[in-house]
């Protein structure tokens, strides 16, 4: 049986976890559906983009069935959805109850405050790996569907490399919460850091002498 506190994790924070599921559900659903309507104009709009824009991006291209999900649901506006989702969810943790003066209550529980620590971690977690899997779980019922030209295994690799970053975002937010006891810069540090990497891999990706920040930066192994 699950731990009393990550039970109770889910159940207070079922709501912001539904809204997520179904949020970046429709948003894997709505993208990949207009694939077949925007085949015609890819290439014009490939080609009208300013130089440099496809690379700054991480897109390959928005021809190919690979490069649209790429460009669409993987490179920029899914990556931002799901680091979102992460931490705004683990925000809840331990710095909210901190800040909201909630703490003792749940710290009541026979439990070490390792183990709250951990149970309420891995509460968050599973939130976000389910939301982060959303991606997957769609495109596996839609790729199909609509005849796209791309195998299953590709869009799993990049489905995990989603949820592997979300784990690395989860875990910035809750080191943050755990050590301030306070949202505002777990929402700060953590947003910093993802603009800031994402920069890192865009710039060392088209920068010559700047390719080691790649490196440095979550979004290039993802």
């Amino acid at each position: 049986m699950l731990p009393a506190l990550v039970r109770k994790t889910w159940l207070d924070d079922r709501r912001a976890i539904i809204g997520w599921v179904v949020g970046v559900g429709l948003f894997t659903i709505i993208y990949t559906s207009f694939y077949t309507q925007f085949q015609g104009a890819a290439q014009l709009k490939q080609d009208n983009l300013p130089e440099g824009m496809l690379d700054f991006l991480g897109i390959e291209d928005m021809v190919s069935a690979d490069g649209y999900l790429q460009a669409t649901i993987f490179s920029l506006i899914g990556p931002l959805l799901v680091i979102m989702c992460a931490v705004t969810l683990t925000a809840r943790t331990i710095a909210r109850p901190e800040e909201e003066g909630g703490m003792e209550l749940l710290l009541a529980n026979p439990v070490s405050r390792t183990a709250f620590a951990w149970q309420r971690l891995a509460a968050a977690g599973s939130a976000v790996t389910a939301v982060a899997a959303m991606p997957l779980l769609m495109l596996s019922i839609i790729v199909p569907a609509i005849d796209m030209d791309i195998p299953l295994s590709r869009v799993a690799a990049a489905s995990v490399g989603l949820i592997a970053m979300a784990w690395c975002f989860t875990g910035i937010a809750f080191l943050v919460g755990a050590a301030t006891g306070r949202r505002g810069p777990v929402l700060a540090v953590t947003g910093v850091l993802a603009v800031g990497t994402y920069m890192a891999n865009a710039m060392g990706g088209m920068l010559d002498g700047l390719g080691w920040l790649r490196y440095l930066s979550p979004f290039y192994y993802f």
